[in-house]
C-alpha cells in the first residue's frame, strides 16, 4: 500500500489523510466543484475534480471516482463513511480494478447490508433481535400480525430513511406505501420488514475489527441513545447504564456475529438496549469506520483509521482481546451548521470566525477554518467535539467548558443546543432514551406556547 484515494470530503476526509500521513502513505483527494477550495483538497498530497456539486454526479459517481485512482496511481481507496462506504458494487469495482478497498469483502457488506438478512443470521446465531416479521411485508395483514406499535424499516437501508412508527390498524396502509416509496427513492430497493416498536429504549454498538487471518477484537460499546429523527447527536463510551454482565453478553454477541461472516476490517455491530428488562436486541450492523469513532479512540488510545488501513493491506491484528484497555469516560457532540430555534433547518454560508476548544482532554475533528464556505448540497456537520476525562462526571465538566468556549461566526449551529444537553438533569443522571429529545422539543415548544 503506497497511495490512497480519499473517496470522500469534510472531516471525515480530513481524518483519513491524518491516519495515511501517519503511516506513510500518499493521498490522493477528490472532490466536487463545491469543494474546491476546501481543507481535505488542499490537505492531500494531490486533488482532483470529480464532477459538480450535487453528490449524484460527484462522491456518487463511481466511474469518475475509479478513472481517478487509476489515472493517479493509487492502489487503495478509503470510503470513510455515507456516500460509497457500504456499496457492495462499488467495492467489488473496486477490486475488479485492481484497488485495495478499506473495508470488508463485498459479500460482507452485501449480507449486513440486507437488514432482514442480517435479522435471521443473528437469530440463527441466539442473538437475540426485536420480535418482527419473519420478512418482507407485503401487506397490511403482514405487518398487523406484529402488533401495535410497531416498526416498518427499509431493509436496504438506514439512517431513518423508509422508517415509521405506527400506533394503530388506521395508520398502516399508508405507512407501508409511504414508507416503500422513501426506500425505494433513497435505496433503489422499497423492500420493509416489521418489528416491534419498543419505547424508551437505549441505542448500544460495539466497534469490532478483525483482520484477514480470523483475528477479532472488540473495543467496547459506545452509547449513541441522544438522536433526533433516528440521527445520532451525541455518543458516549463506555455505556452509563450497562452492567458488567450484560457487557459481557453484550461484546459477545457482537463477536459471534462479526466471526459468523468472516468480516475484516472495522465494523459496528448495533443494539437497542431495554433498561427495564434487562434485554437487547440487535438491530443491524454498520460495515465502516462510523461517525463517533473517536470517542472509542479516545478511551483505548488506539487509532481506528489507521489499523483499518492496516488491517486492509492485509496486516494482522496488532492486539487481542487481552491487550485491549479501557481508559476512563469519552462524550462526543456533533457540531452542525443548524439552526436548532427554526426545526434545525440547516444554515448554509461563510464560516467568518472560528474558535474551537483546545485543552488537555479535548479533541475537535474538523474541516472547517474561517473562510470556509459550507454549502447546501451536503451533510452539514462542521465538527466533532470530542472530551475525554477519568470518568463520566469528569467528561461532562470538560464538554461543558469545550462548548461554552467554541465561537462561530457566520452561520448558526449546534453548540449552544449541546450546551444545554449536557446540562439537562436526564443526561446527568442518564436517564435518556432514543425519543428524549424529540419528547423534551415538543415539551419545551408547548410551554413556551402557554
Amino acid at each position: 500500500m503506497k497511495r490512497v484515494l480519499v473517496a470522500n470530503r469534510g472531516e471525515i476526509a480530513v481524518r483519513v489523510i491524518h491516519a495515511c500521513r501517519s503511516l506513510g502513505l500518499e493521498t490522493v483527494a477528490i472532490y466536487s466543484e463545491a469543494d474546491r477550495d476546501a481543507l481535505h483538497t488542499r490537505l492531500a498530497d494531490r486533488a482532483v475534480c470529480v464532477g459538480p456539486p450535487p453528490a449524484a454526479a460527484s462522491y456518487l459517481n463511481v466511474s469518475a471516482i475509479l478513472a481517478t485512482a487509476r489515472g493517479t496511481g493509487c492502489d487503495t481507496v478509503h470510503p470513510g463513511y455515507g456516500f460509497l462506504s457500504e456499496n457492495a458494487a462499488f467495492a467489488a469495482a473496486c477490486l475488479e480494478q485492481g484497488l485495495r478497498f478499506v473495508g470488508p469483502s463485498p459479500e460482507a457488506i452485501r449480507l449486513m447490508g440486507d437488514k432482514l438478512e442480517a435479522r435471521r443470521l443473528a437469530a440463527g446465531l441466539g442473538v437475540p433481535v426485536v420480535p418482527g416479521s419473519p420478512g418482507p411485508v407485503r401487506s397490511v395483514e403482514d405487518a398487523a400480525a406484529i402488533g401495535y406499535p410497531l416498526l416498518l424499516k427499509a431493509s436496504a437501508g438506514g439512517g431513518g430513511r423508509g422508517m415509521r412508527v405506527v400506533r394503530t390498524a388506521a395508520e398502516l396502509g399508508s405507512a407501508i406505501e409511504r414508507g416503500a416509496g422513501e426506500a425505494r427513492a433513497s435505496f433503489g430497493d422499497g423492500t420493509l420488514y416489521a418489528e416491534r416498536y419498543l419505547e424508551r429504549v437505549r441505542h448500544v454498538e460495539v466497534q469490532v475489527l478483525a483482520d484477514a487471518r480470523g483475528g477479532v477484537v472488540h473495543l467496547g460499546e459506545r452509547d449513541c441513545s441522544l438522536q433526533r429523527r433516528h440521527q445520532k447527536i451525541l455518543e458516549e463510551a463506555p455505556s452509563p447504564v450497562l452492567s458488567p454482565p450484560l457487557r459481557r453478553e453484550l461484546t459477545e454477541a457482537a463477536l459471534r456475529l462479526v466471526q459468523a461472516v468472516a468480516y475484516q476490517g472495522a465494523g459496528t455491530v448495533e443494539f437497542v438496549f431495554d433498561p427495564d428488562a434487562g434485554r437487547f436486541y440487535f438491530i443491524e450492523m454498520n460495515t465502516r469506520i462510523q461517525v463517533e469513532h473517536p470517542v472509542t479512540e479516545l478511551i483505548t488510545g488506539l487509532d481506528l483509521v489507521a489499523l483499518q488501513l492496516r488491517l486492509a493491506a492485509g496486516e494482522a491484528l496488532p492486539l487481542a482481546q487481552a491487550d485491549v484497555r479501557f481508559v476512563g469516560h469519552a462524550i462526543e457532540c456533533r457540531i452542525n451548521a443548524e439552526q436548532p430555534d427554526k426545526g434545525f433547518r440547516p444554515n448554509p454560508g461563510t464560516v467568518t470566525a472560528w474558535v474551537p476548544p483546545r485543552g488537555a482532554g479535548v479533541r475537535v475533528d474538523t474541516h472547517v477554518e474561517p473562510g470556509t464556505v459550507v454549502p447546501p448540497f451536503y451533510d452539514s456537520l462542521l465538527a466533532k467535539v470530542v472530551a475525554h476525562g477519568a470518568d463520566r462526571p469528569a467528561a461532562i465538566a470538560r464538554m461543558r467548558e469545550a462548548l461554552v468556549a467554541f465561537q462561530v461566526g457566520g452561520v448558526s449551529t449546534t453548540i449552544g443546543f449541546h450546551r444545554r444537553l449536557v446540562d439537562h438533569p436526564d443526561f446527568v443522571a442518564a436517564r435518556v432514551h432514543t425519543r428524549w429529545v424529540e419528547e423534551e422539543l415538543a415539551r419545551a415548544t408547548a410551554t413556551r406556547a402557554t
